[in-house]
């Protein structure tokens, strides 16, 4: 048996979480978007909160519960802002998770997304959905 492979892929499936996970999870988590302004306007994951990662050690007490667990996300699998917004939740004490696939694969998957002009929901990727694992 492989430890160091089983503790790996353990403390994944602790620490992150996918698209469809969080959708099934509602309102049980606190959403957290960490992009611009231009990001957030442009579609975010409804009812997420908009906490940009530079006004986290100032911010975060005020707009995040930390009783419920957080869970963080961004653009997409090619950027790591998320994992950098999840570290910096993580040193102030809350409960995180970090959504792989970020808001690029919430849309790919056909999931709803709020913009400033209202919500809009894409046709699900074929690619990406039904994955069934």
């Amino acid at each position: 048996m492989n430890d160091a492979a089983i503790a790996f892929f353990a403390a994944r499936l602790a620490y992150q979480t996918d698209v469809s996970d969080t959708a099934a999870a509602g309102r049980t988590v606190t959403v957290v978007d960490f992009r611009s302004r231009a990001a957030w306007d442009q579609g975010h994951v409804p009812g997420a909160v908009h906490l940009p990662t530079a006004e986290i050690p100032d911010r975060a007490d005020a707009v995040l519960d930390r009783t419920r667990p957080v869970v963080t996300y961004c653009w997409g699998p090619g950027c790591n802002g998320a994992t950098r917004a999840a570290l910096a939740l993580a040193r102030l004490g809350f409960d995180v998770r970090e959504m792989i696939g970020g808001i690029e694969y919430w849309i790919r998957e056909g999931l709803p997304v709020e913009t400033r002009d209202g919500t809009v929901t894409a046709d699900p990727d074929p690619l990406t959905v039904p994955c069934g694992c």
